[in-house]
């Protein structure tokens, strides 16, 4: 979650002057524009079509929704993936901020955020969708001793028991505990629940066409699954699904290729230290979930944990490798020390090339950012005092993402607003190196300036009745 990906691994050129058209791009783009339009006219009057779109690619996409309005000409030049491709060649990508947030009535809102204009966009809503052949099976089939073992490490339990009292949210939530991703220039929402069933469906939006779409299926339903990019492809790891007993952990993993639109079968999770519990007492009543997962360094790193309800105990991680098409234990400090947000969820992101998580630490209202040294197999504390408040009956309290180069913490502040927070973490390491040569009276004082330093409020909106889900950055 928080990995930054373009529409395509492709360079993009440098900007060029508004009458440059490159190579055999001309004629195409002209036919292709005049095509859309019912009377053939020109984009903008006196001016070729071709010489427009480089003119519309130059324009900042927070001002698109717009110019749609413009002339029905305008509103299919600005939604084609033609221009999004010049816009590539230009230079003139932009990298955006989407924000997934729960309101009171468990309908979900997605957001966008302009770092450059500071704006922020709605995006239009995600399709109700409903597993009909489940509907009337509702929550009696599952045993209540169920809801509470399978809830324990990632809020299940709290949020399947809402629904045991009413019965109605079932119809209001359909994508509770659906997983988001982002490949390809495109943000993916990956099954789920709906109808007390784990749904298969996928669904795309497009920021080229502000729209949602469906995709290819996935092998098997899941909701709570965890995902990540590697290679400009999709990775879904476990979950849970509905089977005769109720829910059940998912071993299972597959990979999602955006330019084939394909699922193919990965090797399932070994979970191998689950595999070797003293009794078979122990082995029944603690299941083995993936509390997390992250691209790191051409690989992908699961967290894992045993649970039963009320209790979670960690044992480490697996690591799939690409490169042999299987699965590898993860290093013990990593897996050790990785910091677990609360019910046994662990939460990362890759910001140049470096692993970060937060540790909530025992404060209330502060938290710590800590990075992963890949040397030393630890994990070491870059920056204290994080400012999270303290919200009891939030299921996210916070949000890791990487965004322009650097490391953001989205979070509610004390008027419990969305908050943006951007980290300047090189301003803290070269601070930190200084401290090493000075004085104690001297070190207090630049350790108190430094935090305040550090964090800036980047952004921010008005949440009060929203919870924070699942956030994405996307470059277009």
């Amino acid at each position: 979650m928080g990995n930054i990906i373009g529409p395509s691994n492709a360079k993009a050129r440098r900007s060029a002057p508004a009458s440059e058209i490159f190579p055999g791009e001309s004629c195409k783009r002209q036919r292709l524009l005049s095509t859309c339009y019912e009377d053939d006219s020109r984009l903008i009057p006196s001016l070729p079509d071709e010489i427009s779109a480089q003119i519309l690619a130059r324009v900042p996409r927070i001002h698109y929704l717009n110019l749609k309005s413009v002339s029905r000409a305008w509103k299919a030049a600005l939604a084609s993936s033609e221009l999004f491709c010049l816009r590539k060649e230009l230079g003139t990508t932009e990298e955006w901020l989407y924000i997934l947030t729960k309101v009171n009535d468990n309908k979900l809102l997605w957001y966008a955020l302009d770092p450059i204009s500071g704006k922020w966009q709605r995006l239009p809503p995600m399709p109700n969708v409903f597993v009909e052949d489940e509907a009337k099976k509702g929550l009696a089939a599952i045993p209540h001793r169920m809801w509470s073992m399978l809830g324990s490490s990632i809020k299940i339990a709290d949020v399947i028991m809402k629904w045991f009292i009413r019965k109605d949210a079932l119809d209001q939530m359909p994508f509770c505990g659906c997983s988001i991703g982002a490949v390809d220039g495109c943000i993916y929402a990956l099954g789920g629940f709906s109808k007390a069933s784990a749904m298969k469906s996928v669904w795309r939006y497009d920021p080229v066409t502000n729209s949602w779409t469906e995709g290819s299926p996935m092998s098997v339903g899941r909701a709570y699954s965890k995902t990540g990019v590697l290679n400009n492809k999709l990775y879904v790891v476990g979950g849970v699904t509905r089977g005769r007993g109720g829910l059940n952990p998912l071993q299972s993993a597959e990979v999602y290729d955006p330019h084939t639109g394909t699922w193919s079968q990965l090797p399932n999770m070994p979970f191998a230290k689950a595999q070797v519990l003293p009794t078979a007492f122990l082995a029944d009543l603690l299941k083995p979930i993936a509390t997390g997962m992250t691209s790191y360094r051409g690989r992908l790193f699961v967290p894992q944990s045993l649970y039963c309800w009320p209790f979670f105990v960690d044992v480490g991680g697996e690591v799939y490798d690409p490169d042999i098409n299987s699965w590898l234990e993860m290093p013990g400090g990593m897996g050790d020390g990785w910091p677990a947000r609360q019910a046994g969820t662990k939460l990362s992101v890759t910001v140049n090339n470096d692993l970060y998580a937060l540790d909530p630490s025992s404060s209330l209202n502060y938290a710590k950012i800590k990075v992963y040294d890949e040397e030393g197999d630890t994990w070491k504390v870059v920056a204290g005092d994080v400012p999270i408040h303290d919200f009891a009956d939030s299921e996210s309290p916070y949000l890791l993402a990487s965004l322009l180069g650097k490391l953001h913490v989205i979070t509610k502040d004390a008027n419990h607003n969305i908050a943006v927070l951007q980290a300047n973490m090189q301003n803290e390491l070269a601070s930190s190196q200084s401290m090493l040569s000075s004085p104690d009276s001297e070190r207090a004082e630049s350790s108190a300036e430094s935090e305040t330093e550090i964090w800036k409020v980047f952004a921010s909106r008005s949440g009060r009745s929203s919870e924070l889900v699942s956030c994405q950055s996307l470059k277009v």
